[in-house]
């Protein structure tokens, strides 16, 4: 029988790939401060950390904050045609609701951000709660966001899985005492991830189904 009551997400590199629109919205920021564009294979790697640390690792000669302005300008202009479900997102999320299990997004992304994309991809009606560094004293790697989804949906540490991507999510949800799967989606490969020690290890959202309700054979 699945022990798990309560399904919480990362959003980048978890359930959406959404590299090519963060990428776009950096470069736009590297163009405008007269520097070099950068791959998308670099910058998938320092996604994760929330929107000012990102600045400060592409552009630590400038004003993290004020190249946070000029990149959500710029990202609505590239975030829904850029941005795109993971395979076996939609799959996973309509079995979790099927079976009557919340699941919730826990995200360094900007909140508002992380809102409208679950609308413009539809899955919104699958996610009891949405969170993000505004809505919290501290980011992930700080439990904070964990224990408020939790704490929105009633829901025990016990009871209670997270689904990431990367260290940070390992990190955050040791912090906060819950179990953590991870998935080599996003921004750290397969052995970055299994140097970590998650809980579980799989290669992708498909993966997580099959463990959280496998198939009974006669």
């Amino acid at each position: 029988m699945n022990p798990y009551r309560c399904v919480l997400f990362d959003f980048d590199g978890t359930l959406a790939d959404s590299y090519a629109a963060i990428t776009a919205s950096v470069n736009h920021v590297l163009h405008y401060r007269g520097k070099p564009e950068l791959p998308e294979s670099i910058v998938r790697t320092k996604v994760g950390f929330g929107l000012q640390q990102l600045m400060k690792d592409l552009l630590p000669d400038s004003d993290p904050e004020e190249n946070a302005v000029i990149y959500r300008q710029h990202h609505p202009s590239v975030m829904f045609s850029h941005t795109r479900l993971l395979p076996g997102a939609i799959e996973l999320l309509q079995r979790l609701k099927e079976e009557g299990i919340p699941s919730g997004v826990c995200s360094n992304k900007p909140q508002a951000i992380t809102r409208q994309l679950v609308n413009s991809l539809n899955v919104a009606e699958f996610f009891s709660v949405v969170m993000g560094p505004e809505d919290v004293p501290h980011p992930k790697p700080a439990p904070d966001m964990l224990l408020a989804a939790m704490h929105r949906l009633s829901k025990e540490k016990s009871e209670t899985l997270f689904v990431g991507d990367m260290t940070i999510d390992l990190e955050t949800a040791r912090a906060a005492g819950v179990e953590v799967w991870l998935v080599a989606t996003g921004s750290h490969d397969w052995d970055t991830l299994e140097k970590a020690h998650p809980d579980r290890l799989l290669n992708d959202l498909n993966s997580v189904r099959h463990h959280l309700f496998p198939v009974l054979l006669a």
